[in-house]
């Protein structure tokens, strides 16, 4: 796991790179005055994408710190640091041990496993990450679908219009 962190966290940075390229390019290109509805739709697309990716890999980073943390071996190594929230110590004392973690990728999070059987998020991700990279997804789903719509709409239109034209000639 270690190592797959990195490998999705360079993939995000790339794809975010990427995506604010194209969407970047896109709207410079046609400008956003005089560019048609799709053309808008899908640069703002891209650049919504690029927001929700470049948000992932930082809370990819977050992740990435909490699980290093972890994996740290030697004296005080036991439990993890990551988990070490206020009031583990209370916890301990009561007969409940911090067993494990895992890591989620949706949402993205550093998850504590207790021996009773519980779990916890540890807080390694800001808590705007999650919520805003929903917002800029669903946001760049909204806006390609709403580009395709419009770029199907306009088509539609153009042939209705080649074929009044065969019609009437």
């Amino acid at each position: 796991m270690l190592l797959l962190l990195p490998l999705v966290t360079l993939i995000a940075v790339i794809a975010a790179v990427g995506l604010c390229g194209y969407g970047s390019r896109t709207l410079a290109d046609h400008g956003i005055r005089r560019a048609s509805a799709p053309v808008v739709l899908r640069g703002l697309a891209a650049l919504a994408g690029a927001g929700a990716c470049a948000l992932y890999a930082w809370g990819l980073l977050a992740v990435c710190g909490a699980v290093l943390a972890a994996e740290d071996g030697g004296t005080d190594s036991a439990p993890t640091p990551s988990c070490r929230t206020p009031g583990w110590s209370e916890r301990h004392l009561q007969g409940v041990d911090i067993v494990d973690y895992t890591v989620t990728y949706v949402p993205l999070g550093f998850v504590c496993e207790t021996s009773d059987g519980g779990r916890y998020d540890n807080g390694a991700v800001p808590g705007y990450v999650n919520p805003a990279v929903t917002g800029l997804a669903l946001t760049a789903a909204g806006c390609a679908i709403g580009a395709g719509y419009s770029a199907e709409l306009r088509a539609r239109a153009e042939w209705r219009e080649g074929e009044a034209r065969r019609g009437s000639s």
